[in-house]
């Protein structure tokens, strides 16, 4: 098998440890150089070092977990670099070691035989983004309806009177629950905007809440993300 990749390095990469292995191809010889960093970014940055030192120009890693993510970050625009097909990595002949693992990782490289796993960097952490805010989105619904249900158990009529039980002025009342007040005629009050319409309807929505209600309501608005 033709040798494509004369001067590339194989890491395998954990959660605080990085086992780096560099092949140089020179005059039919390869030569073999290891090393073992830490994974803070000094660490990755002094890895990163290491590589320009052998003029290394391909780097290989295993594309499982997370570990693998800033250490991508660190290295992509100054090597190329190329994620291992993880199924390709495991099947390291004989006994398993960090360095042999890098050390058949590089061998992969070198021969071209781990193909990149797709990750579109300049979109990654957009798409990271989209699909925390998706998560957190989801998680402040799932919380809304739990307080929505205390307040039903309250019979707190809230969400027939305003759309979003934990917009503004909801969140509002609710704060001033949590913090001991308890007068159905001083919370309506607290309605912005045009809430502040309903107020003859929030007062009939509103009563008097017992302390578990307001404690369970408490327990869930501060970890509401909204």
């Amino acid at each position: 098998m033709d040798v494509l990749h004369p001067r590339c390095c194989g890491l395998d990469v954990h959660k605080s440890s990085i086992s780096a292995c560099i092949l140089v191809q020179e005059a039919g010889r390869v030569q073999k150089h290891q090393r073992r960093f830490g994974a803070m970014t000094q660490d990755l940055q002094e890895l990163a070092n290491w590589l320009r030192q052998f003029e290394v120009t391909q780097v290989a890693m295993e594309s499982s977990g997370v570990y693998w993510k800033p250490v991508w970050n660190i290295l992509e625009g100054q090597f190329t670099v190329v994620l291992a097909n993880a199924q390709h990595i495991k099947n390291v002949p004989g006994r398993k070691t960090d360095q042999k693992d890098a050390e058949w990782i590089a061998q992969l490289l070198q021969h071209v035989s781990c193909g990149p796993a797709t990750y579109p960097v300049k979109s990654s952490a957009f798409t990271r983004l989209t699909r925390m805010r998706a998560s957190l989105s989801q998680e402040a619904s799932r919380i809304s309806s739990r307080v929505q249900k205390v307040l039903e158990d309250a019979n707190v009529k809230l969400a027939s009177v305003a759309t979003n039980t934990l917009g503004k002025s909801g969140r509002a009342m609710l704060e001033e629950i949590i913090a001991g007040q308890n007068d159905p005629e001083y919370l309506p009050s607290l309605a912005l905007g045009h809430l502040r319409a309903k107020t003859p309807q929030l007062k009939l929505a509103w009563k008097e809440i017992r302390p578990h209600h307001a404690f369970c309501s408490g327990a869930y608005l501060i970890n509401c993300v909204c």
